[in-house]
């Protein structure tokens, strides 16, 4: 999570969205970088509400936007699929080696994913809250150019991004069964996905 305090901006940090290299290439340029633990590094809407919201509200009496990236539903678990691959992973519970994609989102559509497909919810991660608070600025992660716009306008500074935290490169298929109960189970996930321009 990035925090620009004059900018009235907090960046917030979806898992396998590319937001490292973000952090990386603005940390001098923000005001609070939270980068651990993974649980506040990866806060998402409901958690920042609940804890980070009132801190500005209230101590600096300052109303922040919010931004985040949302990766393609698909491509966002293979990206977690490949992650898991990578070899220090193997032999460890969570690994992927041993299975295959379309196994891989079969566990992930189950009530109570397996470990190894226990990756959260993009949807989940953004969801408006009760009182009103939601993402101010959605961007697709296939859109780069337009996030990387909105910032340097908005932060009035230049980007040079690096590739950080990238998954091994590989070729995943999806059977079309096993796509259509990814889309059925979680339909909310494409819903979301297709309502950012």
């Amino acid at each position: 999570m990035l925090v620009f305090m004059t900018e009235k901006l907090v960046f917030l940090s979806v898992p396998k969205t590319g937001t490292t290299a973000y952090e990386t290439a603005l940390a001098p340029r923000a005001d609070i970088v939270v980068s651990n633990p993974p649980e506040l590094k990866h806060a998402p809407l409901y958690r920042y509400n609940r804890f980070f919201r009132p801190m500005f509200d209230k101590v600096c009496n300052t109303q922040m936007e919010t931004l985040a990236v949302m990766r393609e539903p698909i491509d966002w678990l293979g990206s977690w699929y490949r992650y898991r691959r990578r070899p220090f992973m193997a032999g460890k519970p969570n690994a992927t080696h041993a299975i295959s994609f379309d196994e891989f989102v079969r566990a992930y559509c189950k009530g109570d994913p397996p470990g190894f497909a226990n990756v959260g919810s993009q949807a989940k991660f953004l969801e408006a809250r009760p009182n009103g608070t939601a993402i101010t600025h959605l961007f697709r992660y296939d859109d780069q150019p337009r996030l990387i716009a909105f910032l340097e306008d908005r932060l009035q500074t230049s980007l040079s991004l690096g590739r950080e935290n990238v998954s091994p490169a590989m070729s995943l298929d999806l059977s079309p069964e096993v796509e259509d109960m990814l889309r059925r189970k979680h339909a909310d996930e494409f819903a979301l996905y297709d309502t950012i321009k």
